[in-house]
């Protein structure tokens, strides 16, 4: 059988700073017509490099050759294993037992507080009492008080689920999202803080095993959150590295910036290929910092609301 490799000069930089020079690389390709994004990332994979900011391929030949190395490694190797790690991000058995008990919780969301801006341009959230505690104190017996409080927002408020409704309509609105969807996923925490590149893409995402994860987009944008600088461009997800999770069987994508797309595309690719493959989006994270690379375990659920899109969560992690 006649099997096709590739030689080439690959420069890489690392989005935590760095680089790699490699000269006259060889490797293994699964057919003779690959492209040279294809090559990157197969050459990622091999390495099992992680935030990985660019590729510059050069001098490429593909030819057939005979087999004479150790085979390439599955096309999502698991990053080096955390200590804290006690779960298989594949979704396998959580060896440290019971993380209910045994593990703590790290809160991944915002406090809603009236008036507050999460999407510049929306409103902010409107917090009314409907029955006053001094109004409530005529109802009942001698001390005893209560309040009940309305509160007028868009879904969009704070850290919220977008459901594939929020951009498809014939997809899953709120109500129809299962629970198995948006709790208790092991979540892959991608470090991208620290880099000079917003996009976010294939080869940031490449040597990670997301399969059946709730993949956590760690970006470090949140520290401008309530301050005009968070609606400036951030960092986002790319229509390829949308498809890149989708094709490794992602379950869950999040991220602690101002939106998962570039704002200023129209098209919002990421929430197109996501939300058309049935994967929630979940924006507006924040304490990613505190997380393991991979062990724990998300929390996201919203309520259940029949018709709508989106709503605020309070997103949390189990840790082991």
């Amino acid at each position: 059988m006649t099997e096709y490799r590739a030689a080439f000069d690959a420069d890489v930089t690392f989005r935590n700073g760095g680089g790699l020079r490699a000269h006259d690389f060889r490797l293994d390709l699964p057919a003779a017509e690959v492209s040279e994004d294809q090559i990157a990332v197969l050459f990622i994979n091999l390495l099992r490099l992680v935030l990985v900011d660019r590729v510059q391929l050069s001098n490429i030949r593909v030819f057939a050759e005979p087999h004479r190395t150790t085979p390439a490694p599955p096309a999502d190797p698991a990053p080096p294993a955390d200590p804290a790690a006690g779960s298989d991000p594949r979704g396998g058995s959580d060896r440290a037992g019971d993380t209910g008990r045994a593990g703590r919780l790290v809160e991944l969301n915002h406090e809603i507080v009236a008036g507050m801006t999460t999407y510049p341009g929306l409103p902010g959230p409107e917090i009314t009492p409907h029955l006053s505690r001094a109004e409530s104190r005529r109802r009942y017996a001698s001390e005893v008080e209560f309040t009940i409080d309305r509160i007028s927002m868009v879904g969009n408020t704070g850290t919220y689920l977008d459901s594939p409704y929020h951009r498809h309509a014939g997809g899953a609105d709120l109500a129809d999202l299962t629970l198995a969807a948006v709790a208790d996923l092991p979540a892959v925490v991608l470090r991208l803080a620290g880099g000079t590149r917003r996009d976010i893409d294939p080869p940031a995402l490449a040597g990670y095993d997301v399969a059946g994860c709730a993949v956590l987009l760690h970006t470090g944008w949140d520290r401008h959150w309530g301050t005009d600088r968070y609606g400036e461009p951030a960092p986002y997800l790319t229509g390829a590295g949308a498809r890149h999770l989708v094709e490794r069987g992602a379950r869950l994508v999040g991220i602690d910036s101002v939106n998962i797309d570039d704002v200023a595309d129209p098209h919002r690719p990421a929430h197109t290929i996501l939300l058309g493959a049935d994967i929630p989006v979940l924006e507006h994270l924040t304490g990613l910092a505190a997380v393991p690379v991979t062990g724990a375990r998300l929390h996201a659920a919203p309520p259940r609301v029949r018709g709508f899109g989106t709503f605020p969560v309070r997103a949390y992690a189990v840790l082991p």
